[in-house]
């Protein structure tokens, strides 16, 4: 059990950090960086996110990670509602929320087939 709470932690941490600091490098030199790109390295982390958290789970690696791309979606649909969220319009908000989910998923198969690979 704390292993399973780890697991879904250390992927939101893991995808926090990467995010984060992604993004800090971009609006360094990228002011006005288009929204696709945003998108894409935003998928990107929550994809590894998803990784982190089937890696340390190890034990049935994807329903961890849907819990932490459920747990995610939540905090971005709160972060939303935030006074700080009025930066972006709402549907983006949304569509990130949405996107959450298969990103994670991704990075939690990724590491569950690289996972099967190195068993043979």
């Amino acid at each position: 059990m704390l292993r399973s709470i780890l697991a879904v932690l250390a992927g939101i941490a893991a995808l926090s950090v990467t995010s984060f600091g992604i993004e800090a490098a971009v609006n360094a030199v990228f002011p006005n960086a288009p929204k696709a790109l945003m998108f894409a390295y935003g998928f990107a982390c929550v994809a590894f996110g998803g990784y982190v958290t089937a890696r340390i789970a190890q034990r049935r690696p994807l329903p961890h990670t849907a819990v932490m791309a459920l747990l995610q979606a939540g905090l971005t649909i709160l972060a939303m509602f935030s006074p700080a969220g009025n930066h972006a319009p709402q549907a983006q908000w949304i569509a990130t929320a949405m996107l959450t989910i298969p990103a994670a998923l991704l990075g939690g198969a990724l590491r569950q087939r690289s996972m099967r690979i190195s068993n043979r």
